[in-house]
């Protein structure tokens, strides 16, 4: 199995959730300025890779090259390139989009993020050092969320998911910025947990595992709105607190 290529985690500091988005805000901004405002979804992460940030962006076979089947992206820094498995590709495998977009939005985060820490560390890594073919970051759905990486996560969910945006489709759909609650969605469970182990060929799911995809079946309209996963929206939408577990109780109640 190929070493994880990328600076230590406990070289990249401690960056707070918000300003992680808002650097995803002003990469978003920076590319209206130059280009055109993005004032609906879904966001162009392609063409901010391409076209504002001038990074050479491909599909690879990064499982072959890694020899791990979990590989997902990887950034190469010092080259300016970016690569998303072709197991991803969309064109070829269309219910994987939201995956590919969000793993680009992923390594888009590493370099925005992270580049400034590589190239200063990099003349210290020795064994780090990257080459023609061991990039800055490897991405694996299995790894450990390390610190660098959830970053590169947090920050791809601000990036495709802006909150404003995400606000605005709620607000369109509820009229209000009023959150549902797991008890509000428990009428559907039997039909939507029912679809779901046909589908999967299981014979249950566990508690979380029913109330993710209750969460998640509620999420679906945003998530095609945004060429999300349905995954990646339930994620947005609790950090945003529009889809709660469990309703907080009051005084009044």
């Amino acid at each position: 199995m190929p070493r994880r290529v990328s600076i230590p985690s406990s070289e990249v500091p401690y960056l707070t959730k918000r300003a992680i988005e808002q650097e995803a805000t002003v990469l978003l901004a920076e590319y209206g300025e130059r280009f055109e405002t993005v004032v609906e979804p879904p966001i162009p992460v392609d063409e901010i890779i391409e076209v504002h940030l001038q990074l050479i962006f491909e599909m690879r076979d990064l499982q072959r090259l890694f020899g791990v089947g979990d590989v997902h992206g990887a950034t190469w820094i010092n080259e300016g390139r970016v690569a998303v498995d072709q197991s991803l590709d969309p064109h070829n495998n269309p219910r994987m989009l939201g995956r590919f977009r969000f793993t680009a939005a992923h390594e888009t985060g590493h370099w925005r993020l992270h580049r400034p820490y590589y190239l200063k560390n990099s003349a210290q890594l020795g064994l780090f050092d990257e080459s023609a073919e061991k990039p800055a970051y490897i991405c694996r759905s299995s790894a450990r969320k390390e610190r660098v990486e959830w970053q590169a996560d947090f920050f791809a969910a601000c990036l495709l998911m802006p909150r404003e945006m995400i606000h605005e489709a709620w607000e369109q759909r509820h009229g209000s910025l009023k959150p549902v609650t797991l008890d509000d969605l428990r009428e559907h469970e039997s039909e939507i947990t029912t679809a779901e182990i046909m589908r999967r060929g299981s014979l249950g799911m566990d508690r979380d595992t029913i109330d993710n995809t209750l969460l998640e079946w509620y999420g679906l309209p945003l998530a095609g709105q945004f060429q999300v996963s349905p995954q990646a929206m339930r994620i947005r939408l609790e950090e945003l607190l529009l889809l709660v577990r469990k309703k907080e109780t009051t005084l009044f109640d």
